[in-house]
């Protein structure tokens, strides 16, 4: 048998969400600026995040910046700044690594999936013909071609250019 290293993993397994710890979202946008932070961009309402624990490469997280958890409380500017962002990373996402497709999802509550149930943010995830491997099917592992810092250079310098 041959071990699959990701070591990067551990940190999402170890993060106890119901243990009180701050929402990673709340702390990425007071950590912007530093150099592992991941934000993209950010905007009057909204701002554009890698998730450090992706489904696949260029998994992005649009957020909103007001901390909230729920879809009714939101503004109408913040429904459509949703809206609006995630129309730009996609554009963002095809620019520099050209998928096939995409998967939006906003999942809403713990039993729809949302790993943070407090502050809303649609996920974005480019897809390409065929991503899908024996890997997952197999081993339930899910490999990552690229990394972290790399593609958030990337998407980064795309997005200046999108704005």
């Amino acid at each position: 048998m041959k071990n699959l290293w990701a070591p990067w993993r551990m940190t999402y397994i170890e993060h106890d969400v119901d243990a009180g710890n701050e929402c990673f979202l709340c702390k990425a946008l007071k950590d912007e600026g530093k150099e592992d932070c991941l934000i993209l961009w950010r905007g009057e309402l909204t701002f554009c995040i890698l998730n450090r624990f992706p489904y696949n490469n260029g998994h992005l997280l649009i957020a909103t910046n007001r901390h909230v958890g729920e879809v009714e409380e939101l503004t109408p500017e913040e429904m459509t700044a949703l809206m609006r962002d995630t129309v730009r990373a996609q554009k963002v996402l095809t620019n520099v690594m050209h998928p096939h497709g995409f998967n939006w999802g906003l999942n809403v509550g713990r039993v729809a999936g949302a790993g943070l149930v407090d502050h809303l943010h649609m996920h974005l995830v480019p897809r390409w013909n065929g991503d899908t491997n024996f890997m997952p099917v197999f081993a339930e592992v899910k490999v990552i071609p690229q990394a972290l810092q790399e593609v958030c250079s990337k998407l980064r310098e795309e997005a200046q250019k999108t704005g």
